[in-house]
């Protein structure tokens, strides 16, 4: 879990806290923990673990396996259900993305702001694009890195942007990750020249994105951006159709928020 970047609040309610972290070491060990693995790996007593278990057992957001191993409960997956239908835009506009997806062959995704943070949306798997298993809806890490994260970053004025990157900071995912704020700013600027942001392996080696902003508002919360995952090479030798093809997207998606009839945009 990514701790808020201001620090620990005042008022915290310490086992809850605890109670947080003992589900988080559950979920990070699918074969399941004991009792005593939890508390060495929380630095808990057993005591104070096996009274957080217990209860998150009665709760449902873990389960105890015969062999006295926990594991993560059904609970959660009704949390994460939860947070999708939260995040995502109607479905009108989901069927328009699935749409691009299944018409280009590469994923799709629409990202935005929430809680002053950026996360993606809405996912439609494309068979032709690299398999990123940790994209999906409510993630939020690499913005520096990736192309969503470039478009939403562009949005910000130079200050925002600043305080956006010390709060979450830019952490190195391969070589060619721009760790710098000033880079990124020639990134970025570079990007609204061209009409569409783009990344090259910063994120994962191999793989491209891009992505266009979809819809642009005063409110960052209503900001959303729409964007395509493939081989970075395809991105290198394909540019300009795939910019044509976002902006048509986003263009029909933009069209199907407002209420009007998208039928036919996507096509081209």
């Amino acid at each position: 879990m990514v701790r808020h970047p201001h620090g620990e609040p005042s008022d915290l309610i310490r086992s809850v806290s605890r109670a947080l972290r003992v589900l988080e070491a559950v979920g990070q060990s699918p074969r399941g923990l004991t009792v005593k693995q939890i508390a060495r790996r929380c630095e808990l007593t057993t005591a104070t673990t096996y009274h957080l278990v217990r209860t998150l057992a009665y709760e449902g957001y873990v389960i105890r396996r015969e062999d006295g191993t926990y594991i993560v409960g059904l609970q959660v997956a009704d949390r994460f259900r939860e947070l999708t239908a939260a995040l995502r835009v109607p479905a009108s506009a989901d069927d328009l993305l699935r749409r691009s997806a299944a018409e280009t062959g590469f994923s799709h995704y629409i990202g935005r702001f929430l809680g002053g943070q950026i996360v993606l949306a809405n996912v439609a798997e494309g068979p032709q694009s690299p398999y990123l298993e940790e994209l999906v809806p409510g993630w939020d890490e690499g913005a520096h890195a990736t192309a969503i994260g470039k478009a939403l970053l562009s949005t910000l004025t130079p200050e925002q942007r600043l305080r956006y990157l010390k709060d979450w900071g830019m952490r190195e995912y391969t070589p060619q990750t721009i760790t710098q704020p000033e880079a990124l700013d020639a990134d970025l600027a570079t990007g609204d020249r061209r009409g569409m942001h783009i990344e090259l392996g910063q994120y994962r080696a191999g793989v491209g994105c891009a992505a266009v902003v979809l819809r642009a508002d005063r409110d960052p919360e209503r900001r959303l951006v729409v964007g395509c995952a493939m081989p970075a090479e395809q991105l290198v030798a394909t540019a300009h159709a795939v910019r044509r093809r976002l902006q048509t997207t986003a263009r029909a998606i933009s069209l199907s928020l407002a209420g009007e009839d998208p039928s036919g945009v996507v096509a081209v």
